[in-house]
């Protein structure tokens, strides 16, 4: 099958790898960008080629998300492979990287196959899989590294698990660097957080919830920045959520280009204030932390601090969320938000569009060696096109994740994707 030749005309192309923030015509061809043509040149329309008027829209890369949970195998009643393609796909996501964190555990290369084959059937995104640096999240044995990035991970991490012993850290980070593969850590000291709900502070105190400290966060990123400098790995700092945890990034990436740093949409978006009258679907985990946190993150992604944008996708159904706050599961959903929640930073002029861009989907391609990112000559045409202007409200009735758990339920939203393609070809479309 030869898959159609489009044309998009007229829209304003955003792609931080070539440095493009102008008008320009796509032309498509074999699911590849064949020609970037910029406004005022002469663009021949190829026969029999789909025509899609981009007039008054943007056209992005396709985002990458770099922390997305998926229920399967093992909780498909949470989410499944294919219903978060088509989650993502509605968000402008055309390719994510699922966590390992299912049941069982993402360790070993059958499993890794399991994810690619049941990604190809039933996705109609890019599905990464990555696998777990130690055997069922123990802490006990490594997993074999080598043999899981042949069978396709695409960087090794411990999910919602922080590894507590420094010399086990310490091998995987020696042996990871030994086939270019990105240690990804959530830092996380469990002695610290102990029974804590929420961020540690008068809002807790005024809620009666336990409190985590910000050090709960601090301590076991330091070390772990500490032991990347010493072994020389390839060290990502999934989500952090303070001005000292993002201070110390800055530190270390002023010594290394082997560090990276993620945060979650909800961090840059929300702060502890949103709980309200111990609203569940605000229990999240780092919890979300003070106002001045929130602005010193936003301040850290502008400069480049923080490297990536990240949903942090974590669908969890109403018998682990309808509990009082203190028993409810932490997580929430963030697919079909993505882009929109990031572009509230946009519209007050916080970041530029290409910076959001870059965040989402230039730097994760580029740090996670993952196709995509870029809209070069050559390159599949994974790419979306958005109407910057767009306002639209987040209601249950219209999510497409099979759990329910936004934060930004009946959320007003300015910016939403009217278009969605992989490889040249549209998976979705906005009909509203």
């Amino acid at each position: 099958m030869v898959d159609q030749t489009i044309l998009i005309q007229n829209g304003h192309l955003v792609d931080p790898s070539q440095n493009i923030d102008g008008p320009h015509d796509i032309l498509i061809e074999n699911g590849r960008i064949s020609d970037l043509v910029p406004k005022g040149s002469q663009t021949g329309t190829p026969d029999n080629a789909q025509i899609i008027d981009a007039r008054n829209l943007h056209i992005l890369p396709g985002l990458i998300d770099a922390r997305v949970y998926v229920g399967e195998p093992g909780s498909e009643y949470r989410e499944t492979i294919s219903s978060a393609s088509k989650a993502a796909a509605a968000g402008g996501i055309t390719g994510f990287i699922m966590m390992p964190e299912t049941n069982p555990v993402i360790d070993d290369v059958s499993l890794v196959d399991f994810v690619c084959r049941a990604a190809r059937d039933t996705a109609i995104v890019n599905v990464y899989p990555s696998a777990s640096i130690t055997r069922g999240f123990k802490s006990k044995e490594l997993t074999e590294f080598g043999l899981l990035k042949e069978a396709g991970a695409v960087m090794v991490t411990e999910g919602k698990h922080t590894i507590s012993n420094a010399q086990m850290l310490r091998r995987a980070l020696t042996y990871a660097k030994d086939f270019d593969l990105v240690v990804a850590q959530e830092t996380s000291d469990r002695d610290l957080v102990a029974n804590g709900v929420m961020n540690e502070g008068l809002a807790a105190t005024h809620l009666g919830l336990p409190g985590i400290p910000r050090e709960a966060e601090i301590i076991p990123l330091e070390r772990d920045l500490r032991l990347a400098a010493l072994t020389g790995g390839i060290y990502h700092a999934a989500k952090i959520s303070t001005a000292d945890s993002a201070k110390a990034i800055a530190y270390h990436k002023g010594n290394s280009n082997r560090v990276t740093a993620g945060i979650s949409i909800n961090h840059l978006s929300l702060n502890e204030n949103d709980i309200g009258r111990y609203r569940t679907f605000f229990h999240m985990s780092p919890p979300l932390r003070a106002e001045e946190d929130r602005q010193a993150m936003i301040e850290a992604l502008g400069d480049g601090t923080i490297d990536i944008l990240v949903s942090s996708h974590d669908p969890q159904d109403v018998d682990t969320k309808r509990h009082p706050f203190a028993e409810a599961a932490t997580g929430a959903i963030g697919l079909e938000t993505l882009l929109a929640a990031g572009l509230r930073l946009v519209h007050d002029e916080r970041i530029t569009l290409s910076r959001l861009v870059e965040t989402l989907s230039t730097s994760p391609a580029g740090i996670f060696d993952l196709p995509g990112g870029s809209l070069r000559k050559g390159n599949a045409a994974d790419l979306i096109l958005v109407d910057l202007d767009k306002p639209w409200v987040m209601s249950e009735d219209k999510i497409l994740s099979k759990s329910k758990n936004s934060p930004f339920e009946e959320a007003r939203f300015t910016g939403k994707v009217l278009q969605t393609l992989v490889a040249g070809r549209i998976i979705y479309t906005n009909n509203e």
